[in-house]
């Protein structure tokens, strides 16, 4: 049976998350920031009139911000991430063909069916979703997954659609892609567009007409692929199980400089732990690690520094113990005294299925080590994150970044629950 595909999308996700828990936020310009407050991150409507522009650092735009009384949130990934749950049950629960492509993104399989027909269950699907979670999503149709995205935009930008826009076979296709330019197109980067702006391709419908193999070299065969999904053939098929994993990363910046190995190393181990803990979630093990740290390259008034480290373990592992002892050898190889540091972070890689056991002859593994793993995710979850920890972790972690415009975790700590008054 011929089907289509839509894509929902989660409308200034989390700017629409700080809402929920507050109302007075409404109408209000609203922007949230990136880790550390470092930049602009997400922006509300009226926030994106006032010509705040995506990305741009937090310092620049504060004199700005003030003058209009933006309101201003560090980023809340404990509350994103739930709310984001949320709106993924719910649409599982509408939907038997769901991809989850992002943390506000989600892509539909639907049989192919009427215009009408379509803007009704888009409709009934985003009256559901706002009502049982209070986000606000937006929903494009198309026959293939990059039309579909393209769809969504018209639906989410043109408020006449109600939220809901289709782009059908019957529709004229060729007059929408003309107004959209190339670097539009999901999946083409700034470099990409780029490299079609050279050859005389600048519009979406320049490339769905682009030559192929002229793509294939210089976008390589997803290029080709787009190529075939702006003409309305599916190339991107629906992927109901996410792909494995290849690699697991850890860092931030720090909220204070740092200057001394002590608290380089206490950074380091806090990443390590939150790694190793992302790592036995997904019933994964990692048989290399990667530290790496790095110095501030906008203080050009500093020296500069960076460098890597990556070790093969013994054994793949999950264990927070051994990944500690090995990310504190690589950290002594890789630090230099007299420098101001920015950042350090862990990569794990080289990632398999925990029950996929590589035995080495010359290391014993202790019987009661997963158990004690278990027990401490276990109360870690129960409790709260850091309940309990390392103490190489260290206490008072002044480098830690931050987060002073956060607001409560609502929906994951029992101590910041909203309150409700009645009088």
């Amino acid at each position: 049976m011929p089907s289509l595909f839509a894509l929902l999308d989660c409308n200034n996700f989390y700017v629409s998350c700080e809402r929920f828990f507050n109302p007075g936020l409404a109408d209000q310009p609203v922007v949230v920031l990136s880790n550390n407050d470092g930049c602009i991150i997400a922006r509300s409507n009226e926030a994106k009139a006032l010509g705040i522009r995506m990305g741009e650092p937090y310092f620049k735009c504060k004199p700005l911000l003030e003058y209009y009384r933006v309101r201003v949130f560090s980023s809340n990934y404990a509350l994103y991430g739930d709310m984001s749950q949320r709106v993924m049950e719910v649409l599982g629960r509408l939907e038997p063909e769901v991809e989850v492509y992002s943390i506000d993104e989600a892509f539909i399989r639907l049989p192919a069916t009427g215009e009408e027909s379509l803007r009704r269950l888009g409709t009934e699907i985003r009256g559901t979703i706002r009502r049982e979670t209070g986000i606000p999503v937006s929903i494009g149709f198309a026959p293939t997954k990059t039309l579909a995205k393209l769809a969504n935009r018209m639906a989410k930008k043109q408020v006449e659609h109600g939220g809901v826009f289709g782009l059908l076979p019957e529709h004229d296709i060729t007059a929408f892609l003309k107004d959209i330019g190339a670097g539009e197109v999901w999946g083409i980067g700034s470099r990409s567009a780029q490299k079609l702006a050279a050859h005389n391709i600048r519009t979406a419908y320049d490339l769905s007409r682009a030559d192929e193999r002229w793509l294939k070299k210089n976008l390589s065969i997803t290029g080709v692929r787009t190529m075939y999904e702006l003409q309305g053939i599916s190339c991107f098929p629906l992927e109901e199980m996410p792909q494995p994993k290849h690699s697991l990363a850890c860092s931030r910046s720090f909220g204070a400089p740092v200057r001394e190995l002590g608290e380089m190393h206490e950074a380091a181990v806090s990443y390590v732990s939150r790694a190793a803990e992302k790592l036995r979630a997904q019933r994964l093990k990692a048989g290399c690690l990667t530290l790496y740290l790095t110095t501030n390259r906008f203080r050009t008034d500093q020296p500069q520094y960076a460098n890597s480290r990556t070790v093969s373990l013994p054994c793949p592992t999950a264990d927070t113990a051994e990944l500690i002892i090995q990310a504190g050898r690589c950290l002594k190889e890789l630090f230099r005294e007299g420098y101001v540091y920015q950042k350090v972070g862990v990569v794990l890689s080289d990632l398999l299925p925990e029950h996929l056991h590589q035995a080495n002859l010359f290391v014993t593994p202790s019987p009661h080590r997963d158990t004690l793993l278990q027990a401490l995710d276990r109360i870690n979850l129960r409790w709260g994150k850091d309940t309990l920890q390392y103490a190489s972790a260290g206490f008072s972690k002044q480098w830690h970044h931050r987060q002073e415009r956060k607001s409560p975790s609502y929906t994951t700590s029992w101590r910041e629950l909203p309150v409700v008054r009645a009088f």
